[in-house]
């Protein structure tokens, strides 16, 4: 909750927006159980301080939901029933770890959902996509190596500075994401793979265990213009796209294709894509799916 309110309050300083002007409040999470149940969107805003007009949500589309809000957000400015909104996530893994809710009063995955799908881990999943594209450990290591590179050279251009909101913690001010590291290739060929005895996918190649919060604030070009904001990006297209519910984590290339289509776009029109690195097998998988030319990639 806290961790969200600190971020409501920085985008307020920082847009000098009236937050009681917010139509709507939508945050992603997907632990909703423990610290995070009951509204944790609407607990956070209250927290910080703000409103109590302003009501807020919390939704869940599993890793993308703090995605879906952004959705929600300007779906709701593009029909009208909103001028102003804030879309926003949290996700505090290390104290609510990840599958806690599914570990209250049963399992939801039930006789018939199995029966219909054989549901496996996601790290299963990461391996069954190594295996069907044919990627091997080396692959996988060198997509970690320069996911970090990259990330690394960005932080050191200044790219992420003004999108942080540092946060006090006990002695130590947190000012940048502890998620980037300096890679050390040697390192992570010896590590040993995580979910399979023979397999390719490693702690280095896998997503992991973080603490976070962001919020967007989103409104009408005229509703910015009224407030002299000047706006930093612009919802062209949205879409969602559902895949094998074994593979887990092949939705990414059918979800960029409807979205490039809706907007009369191919992938050459881009300047950047972001594509969630849950393992390093998504990003290649998505990679040679759209036939993205390595000199792009």
């Amino acid at each position: 909750v806290d961790l969200l309110a600190h971020v409501f309050g920085a985008l307020v300083d920082r847009t000098g927006i009236d937050p009681a002007t917010v139509d709507d409040v939508i945050g992603g999470c997907v632990g909703q159980v423990g610290e995070q149940s009951t509204n944790v969107t609407r607990n956070a805003w209250l927290a910080a301080g703000l409103p109590v007009s302003v009501p807020a949500v919390t939704v869940d589309r599993q890793c993308g939901s703090s995605q879906q809000a952004v959705h929600f957000a300007a779906q709701g400015i593009a029909s009208g029933n909103y001028d102003v909104a804030i879309a926003c996530g949290v996700e505090s893994m290390s104290r609510i770890p990840i599958g806690s809710a599914a570990t209250f009063q049963g399992s939801p995955y039930s006789e018939q959902l199995l029966a219909a799908h054989s549901l496996v881990s996601q790290g299963e999943s990461a391996e069954r996509i190594a295996e069907k594209w044919g990627f091997s450990r080396s692959d996988l290591d060198a997509m970690a190596v320069r996911s970090h590179r990259t990330a690394i050279a960005a932080r050191e251009a200044g790219v992420f500075a003004r999108e942080i909101a540092p946060v006090q913690v006990g002695e130590t001010l947190v000012d940048q994401d502890e998620g980037i590291r300096e890679p050390d290739p040697a390192r992570i060929a010896s590590l040993k793979p995580v979910f399979r005895e023979d397999g390719v996918v490693t702690a280095a190649t896998s997503s992991q265990i973080t603490d976070g919060a962001a919020a967007l604030l989103l409104m009408s070009g005229e509703r910015a213009r009224e407030l002299g904001l000047t706006p930093r990006a612009r919802v062209v297209s949205m879409t969602l796209a559902g895949d094998d519910p074994v593979m887990m984590l092949t939705a990414p290339a059918p979800a960029t294709r409807k979205a490039l289509d809706r907007a009369g776009l191919v992938v050459d029109d881009l300047d950047a894509v972001e594509i969630n690195e849950a393992f390093a097998s998504v990003v290649l998988a998505w990679r040679d799916e759209l036939n993205i030319s390595e000199q792009w990639y």
